[in-house]
């Protein structure tokens, strides 16, 4: 007859306490963040726009909240890219009457670098407006039925690149060797 002993209940609570902290970090990962490294991506210049760099179209769709003002004269930038750094960077999305406004879908085409699966996402309100968006989607060229979504819900900071970054990393020297940030040309839908 084997013998068992029971956990202590201080065993238990520290197990408990351990369980909570370790779920309290994960879900933090899926709240958006401020871009780490603090960059000013309206700065950033082209490494990838020589002879011969394909372009790649994605299809963007932003649902802006239910809780976002009705109309926004705010100005969007978004930035998204893979765990290489290829970087498609939209200055002033919208501009036109009804975009971003309450409730609605807009759907955009942002040309930029080929990308090997968007993994992050940044958005930059700038403006008065406090414009709410409610998740962003990113279709790839390459597959087209399986966009990746990032889910916001909460106001933006303002004139801060704010997101997410899903990425894994990769080594040092295989990510130097690709391109990092373009400009991207976009078109409203």
């Amino acid at each position: 007859m084997a013998c068992r002993s029971r956990p202590a209940p201080s065993q238990l609570l520290v197990l408990a306490l351990i369980s909570c902290l370790s779920l309290a970090s994960a879900a933090s990962s899926f709240r958006p963040q401020p871009r780490p490294d603090g960059s000013d991506l309206a700065q950033t210049t082209s490494t990838a726009g020589g002879v011969g760099a394909r372009t790649c179209w994605y299809t963007v769709q932003i649902k802006t909240s239910c809780a976002s003002p009705a109309h926004t004269s705010d100005t969007i930038s978004l930035a998204f890219g893979d765990v290489y750094k290829d970087e498609v960077y939209a200055a002033q999305l919208g501009g036109f009457a009804g975009a971003f406004d309450r409730c609605a879908t807009d759907t955009f085409k942002i040309g930029g670098p080929c990308g090997y699966g968007v993994c992050y996402l940044y958005v930059r309100r700038a403006g008065r407006s406090g414009w709410t968006p409610e998740w962003i989607r990113v279709y790839e060229p390459t597959s087209p039925g399986t966009p990746s979504t990032f889910r916001y819900g909460d106001p933006l900071p303002n004139n801060v690149w704010y997101g997410f970054d899903r990425c894994t990393r990769v080594s040092s020297s295989s990510s130097s060797s690709s391109p990092s940030s373009t400009s991207a040309a976009v078109q409203a839908m």
